[in-house]
């Protein structure tokens, strides 16, 4: 009896890995995403890393963070454009075939007697460009290579598979700067891409609808405007926005490894430790089925990355700084999971690819901006005590927001508003769109 409670139990709490294998060609397009996003990770890591060894600041560590977020704005919308008009699955082939030589670029340069500081810089910011372009177009075909019912299940698999990458990834990058140098890190980047494109190449891409409109400004603004109309679609933006803004502290994590007393070989676990709480929300995620106040979920999950934060800036020791560490990522993998199913519950198919962009913006500006926040706060208020302030804003910023958005915590997934189809058409005559 008791045994089979427990099994039952468990049953609920797991998460659907059969949907794997049930849909092929989203079974592809993860694991593939997976390999990708774990060689990803590794130079996520290695890039601060190299930066702040080079230069020794803090502030330097979050400027890349700002490079990173000019051609995020600049082209996330673009890429969402594109995707409601091409073959998404050849425009992500495209960017991360364009990824893959900016990888090889800092292979070469971290080769070099005296590898030069800017080029972190082009690097950052080339790899920020083309993963606006590469984004808004798969996260518009997953959609759509899973069933209705599928979604939350293909969500928290996609999540979780990337951030069991984003485990290991930093780990692995850690012990390859310390045995093979920021070459070896970057070299195995490069690496994952062939298994990624091989995957993608594999996918029967389903027909694409019969009428798209060509990229243009008028086709984006028409997805603004549809999304300024979304209250619910609004809520998932500010909130993970002023989160991510306020609590992001990657970029002290350089310092905060220097501070702890460990080398390089252990600074990817702080890379690590949020993705650690994020593979395990994501595996125990079947009690998600039951939820349906999607929005309460998603302010309930902010505000405790905001609170995990504070103790990780309050930890006095390593291994209580990554136990708080481990449940802020799990409250991030929560909140992306909820956010995921409002969008593909609320957004017509036909406007995807350019709601996808503007997604992008809201959950890459936020972590690429509170990286530059968070190395200029270390600099004017102290490392940890800016940890502190930007975990406590969070909260705070949590509750203003959830206030004045009254409709976003009052969702309900099991009667979503309709996903209204995109108001008509208007055919311009050729070569007037903007």
């Amino acid at each position: 009896m008791l045994a089979d409670r427990l099994s039952r139990i468990v049953r609920a709490l797991s998460i659907d890995v059969a949907l794997l294998r049930r849909r092929r060609d989203f079974g592809l397009l993860t694991a593939g995403q997976a390999v990708s996003g774990l060689g990803s990770m590794m130079t996520f890591v290695a890039l601060p890393v190299q930066c702040y060894a080079q230069t020794h600041s803090t502030l330097t560590v979050g400027l890349l963070g700002a490079v990173e977020f000019v051609p995020i704005m600049a082209l996330a919308l673009v890429g969402g454009a594109m995707a409601d008009r091409f073959d998404r699955r050849l425009l992500v082939m495209a960017a991360e075939a364009a990824t893959l030589l900016v990888a090889l670029a800092l292979v070469v340069n971290a080769t070099l007697a005296a590898p030069t500081t800017w080029l972190l810089f082009v690097a950052a910011g080339l790899s920020a460009a083309f993963e606006a372009l590469r984004r808004p177009p798969l996260d518009a075909l997953m959609p759509r290579l899973v069933g209705a019912d599928e979604l939350k299940s293909a969500s928290a698999l996609s999540s979780g598979l990337w951030s069991l990458g984003s485990l290991i990834g930093p780990a692995l990058a850690g012990l390859a700067i310390a045995g093979l140098g920021f070459a070896g890190a970057y070299a195995a980047d490069a690496a994952t891409f062939g298994v990624s494109l091989a995957a993608i190449a594999a996918i029967r891409t389903p027909t694409a609808p019969p009428e798209r409109l060509a990229p243009s400004l008028r086709s984006t603004m028409e997805a603004v405007r549809y999304a300024s109309r979304r209250p619910e679609l609004i809520g998932t933006y500010v909130v993970d926005m002023n989160a991510m803004f306020f609590g992001m502290p990657l970029a002290t994590f350089p310092a905060l490894a220097r501070h702890f007393g460990v080398g390089a070989s252990l600074v990817g676990v702080l890379y690590a430790a949020p993705a650690a709480g994020a593979v395990l929300a994501a595996a125990s995620s079947g009690w998600s089925a039951g939820v349906h106040r999607h929005g309460r979920a998603i302010v309930a999950a902010a505000a405790a990355w905001g609170a995990a934060i504070v103790g990780f800036g309050l930890a006095p020791s390593l291994a209580l700084a990554l136990v708080f560490l481990v449940l802020a990522g799990a409250a991030d993998e929560i909140s992306g999971l909820f956010r995921a199913v409002i969008w593909n519950q609320t957004i017509p198919d036909a406007m995807r690819g350019r709601l996808a962009g503007l997604e992008m913006l809201s959950w890459s500006s936020g972590p690429t901006l509170g990286n530059t926040e968070a190395g200029i706060a270390s600099a004017l208020v102290g490392l940890r005590s800016s940890i502190v302030l930007g975990g406590a804003l969070c909260v705070a910023g949590t509750g203003v927001l959830t206030a004045s958005l009254p409709a976003f915590w009052a969702y309900d997934g099991r009667r979503p508003p309709d996903a209204a189809a995109p108001p008509p058409r208007v055919t311009a005559a050729p070569g007037r769109e903007h």
